[in-house]
């Protein structure tokens, strides 16, 4: 199942200081902490490696038709990968975009060595890999616009983990090429987002870049808010449904500075994502006889799970991640029945016609201020 993984080289000495992280030692940990994958006799698991290969194809030329995007790009098969091999692979890309955000945020004049305290290097790398292991046994795809791709004329690598697709697909009891194809649309409208924009992959990083600006020398103000924050969160989890999650506190750990920037940044992946939801299922009824079934039990499947699982959702801000599907799809479908998909597409014109977080939830507001 195991496509080539770039490697991953350790960051210079003295080059980065306390604000590198060393991915090797991410890497090495999350391997290390890992369930493996679900036993899948071999002619299953060649059906399932064979299907995945083609559908990331004809899953993206079904997206291009449904939204009318990088109609004469390039296509090329996603890397169907394992869980290590999926780990190594996001590593990399992680790897790539914070990189290229230090550059942007030193460009625009941060120097201090405060954007991650004094965490070392290498306690970094632990606590990433602790991530990075229990996200390993959940992501069914991944389109990396930071990754090396292998196809001229495309940008960015699509990973599909072959594992964690076939586990998912026998739980929810459907189909497996209708799942397999529904999957596959998902994160190659994801690749076509980046690579049919071609301002995309580099202002995502540039906006991280800023993030990153507004958080220098803010560590310590930080840490002095923090026993507050806690207990009004804790306040706030005990009156609603759910806990705020890593999110919620960070959003009231923020200056109005930090929170313009951290908000750009959860509107432009709060649309990636509801636009991939939205198209998966808008093109599905056409090859996925089975789409509705599978977006019922993927839903329920998605707010399901265990105290323990439940818990780490919330700890890693993957129940925030959850509600973005839902309203970066709603925002994508009222736009879309207003005014159609080619009116729609200006959202990708230009970085200035991406929609604010609050006009994520009023997409009125969207349709005026670009549309008039």
């Amino acid at each position: 199942m195991n496509a080539g993984t770039p490697t991953l080289s350790p960051s210079p000495a003295g080059e980065a200081g306390p604000r590198a992280l060393d991915w090797n030692v991410a890497v090495g940990t999350a391997v290390r902490l890992m369930r493996p994958g679900p036993e899948v006799p071999r002619e299953e698991a060649e059906h399932a490696v064979r299907s995945l290969r083609r559908f990331s194809v004809e899953a993206e030329s079904h997206v291009r038709e449904t939204t009318g995007l990088g109609r004469d790009l390039p296509i090329a098969e996603g890397d169907v990968v394992d869980r290590p091999a999926w780990v190594r692979g996001a590593a990399f890309g992680l790897s790539e975009l914070t990189g290229a955000a230090m550059s942007a945020a030193d460009s625009e004049g941060l120097h201090g060595d405060d954007l991650l305290g004094q965490l070392s290097a290498r306690s970094g790398g632990v606590q990433a890999g602790v991530v990075l292991a229990y996200l390993g046994g959940k992501v069914l795809g991944q389109f990396d616009p930071y990754g090396q791709s292998r196809t001229p004329g495309q940008r960015g690598r699509l990973l599909l983990v072959a594992p964690n697709i076939v586990a998912a697909q026998r739980a929810l009891g459907v189909p497996v090429d209708d799942f397999l194809m529904w999957v596959c649309l998902h994160e190659s409208t994801h690749r076509l987002q980046f690579n049919a924009v071609p301002w995309l992959r580099e202002h995502f990083a540039e906006s991280l870049g800023r993030l990153f600006t507004q958080l220098e020398g803010g560590t310590g103000e930080l840490l002095t808010k923090l026993p507050h924050v806690l207990r009004e969160a804790r306040s706030r989890s005990n009156s609603a449904d759910s806990s705020p999650g890593v999110l919620g506190v960070l959003e009231l750990l923020q200056t109005p500075e930090q929170r313009a920037a951290f908000d750009h940044l959860i509107a432009i992946s709060t649309l990636l994502e509801g636009h991939a939801d939205h198209v998966m299922d808008a093109v599905g009824p056409q090859v996925v006889p089975n789409v509705a079934t599978i977006r019922s039990r993927f839903t329920d499947r998605r707010n399901g799970g265990g105290l323990l699982d439940r818990i780490l959702r919330s700890l890693l801000g993957v129940d925030a991640k959850i509600q973005q599907y839902a309203q970066g799809a709603a925002f994508t479908r009222h736009v879309i029945d207003r005014v159609g998909m080619a009116d729609f597409n200006a959202v990708w014109a230009r970085p200035e016609n991406l929609p604010t977080r609050p006009e994520i939830t009023d997409p009125e507001t969207w349709i005026t201020r670009v549309h008039g």
